[in-house]
């Protein structure tokens, strides 16, 4: 008879259960989370007739941890269920809402011998894939975390130096660019900043690495640093720049991380045979094309078909009728990190790819907004992604954006 698996993963320890088709306990067992209670949970799941042709599958709440890539190591499908999932589950079979770990074991169990149809096992990816996946959202992770310090350093800048910022307004990336930081180190108070001469702040953009037009722009913002404005009693102005100087060491540091978490997930990306097929699609770089290729991972089996990953991707939208009531939204239910790289993908392409602007451009003649019809972008171009995958082929504009639905757009 068929045994199921449900483990309920906690810091220090696990609750498994084994059930039958029947819905019978086969075994339990708490382990530790250490190399012995791994070699537990495989000698109880070897009592139970685990089979290294067909093996016992196995049901947890989370899609990571050494314990399930213990688990995926031994080919065995692992299935990642949604914590709120499991909660609904568990009011199927009681109403008090009584909780306990070797219940949630039994849950999860139950949940694979009813439902495993309607839930997706963990992707076979690559170790390459797998590896590509670590450094693109640590990748993303260090970007968000860059903006979020440079946000908290401009609004500390807003109360008592504006001038710096007016200084820097129309240049690119703002305070993270490494001419700002440079500069700000040496002018941390707007006192500080009047009393600099020129080549101290030609020296600064040096130490940045800047090559050319060094004068020029020091000259531009030895005058921009000179403009009045109010000040802070000097003790008041002399604290505030101390506390732009413990941000700006964390914006140096989520700077310095970002760039080199880009460029090792850039060279892991070109090493994975589906680059040249990601990269050909316009909006997607190196980085970008990584980000998604780790949230979509290169299990051709993944998803059924392109619909199965427009709503992975969040990208198709959703229809709830009920009677005479109809609405078709967006989701919200969906892969967030996949999302907003499609996001940054769909912006790109309407702004560099003429058949994709074009495309755009009917979205919104139609009364689409903005947000909606770069969603609209990126779900189709989503779909020809799909496509090419699995099929091994580059884009081609010409198969993307017929000629008749660029003239009519």
């Amino acid at each position: 008879m068929k045994v199921f698996c449900g483990i309920d993963w906690a810091e220090s320890h696990h609750d498994i259960a084994l059930i039958d088709g029947a819905g019978d306990l086969v075994a339990k067992r708490r382990i530790k989370d250490t190399a012995d209670g791994y070699g537990e949970l495989l000698q109880l799941l070897a009592d139970a007739g685990d089979d290294p042709a067909d093996p016992i599958p196995v049901a947890i709440e989370t899609p990571r941890g050494l314990l399930v890539a213990a688990l995926r190591g031994t080919g065995r499908k692992v299935y990642s269920i949604n914590p709120m999932a499991v909660a609904r589950y568990r009011e199927r079979h009681t109403v008090s809402r009584k909780k306990s770990d070797h219940l949630d074991a039994m849950t999860l169990a139950n949940i694979l011998r009813t439902d495993a149809h309607a839930h997706r096992p963990l992707p076979d990816d690559t170790e390459l894939a797998r590896a590509i996946t670590v450094l693109a959202r640590a990748h993303q992770d260090a970007t968000w975390r860059r903006t979020k310090a440079s946000n908290e350093l401009r609004s500390l800048l807003r109360e008592y130096f504006p001038t710096f910022l007016a200084a820097f307004a129309g240049r690119t990336t703002n305070l993270t660019s490494r001419e700002a930081r440079a500069v700000l180190a040496i002018a941390l108070t707007p006192t500080a900043a009047a009393q600099l001469t020129r080549p101290r702040i030609a020296a600064a953009l040096r130490r940045a690495g800047r090559q050319r037009g060094i004068d020029v722009l020091a000259g531009q913002l030895h005058q921009a640093l000179r403009q009045p404005q109010l000040h802070h009693p000097p003790l008041v102005e002399r604290a505030m720049g101390e506390q732009a100087r413990a941000l700006l060491a964390v914006l140096d540091t989520e700077c310095a991380n970002a760039d080199r978490l880009g460029e090792t997930v850039a060279e892991a990306f070109h090493q994975h045979p589906d680059h040249k097929v990601i990269t050909s699609f316009p909006g997607l770089s190196d980085q970008l094309g990584a980000r998604v290729l780790a949230e979509i991972g290169d299990d051709r089996d993944r998803f059924a078909d392109a619909r199965a990953l427009k709503a992975y991707a969040g990208s198709a939208p959703v229809t709830r009728a009920s009677g005479r009531s109809i609405s078709i939204t967006h989701r919200t239910i969906k892969n967030d990190r996949l999302a907003g790289a499609g996001f940054v993908w769909a912006f790109a392409a309407s702004t560099n790819h003429e058949p994709a602007r074009a495309h755009y451009q009917r979205r919104r003649n139609q009364g689409d907004r903005h947000s909606a019809a770069l969603r609209h972008l990126f779900n189709r171009m989503l779909g020809q992604l799909f496509h090419c995958l699995q099929t091994s082929q580059t884009y081609d504009p010409d198969k993307a954006f017929t000629p008749t639905l660029m003239t009519a757009a």
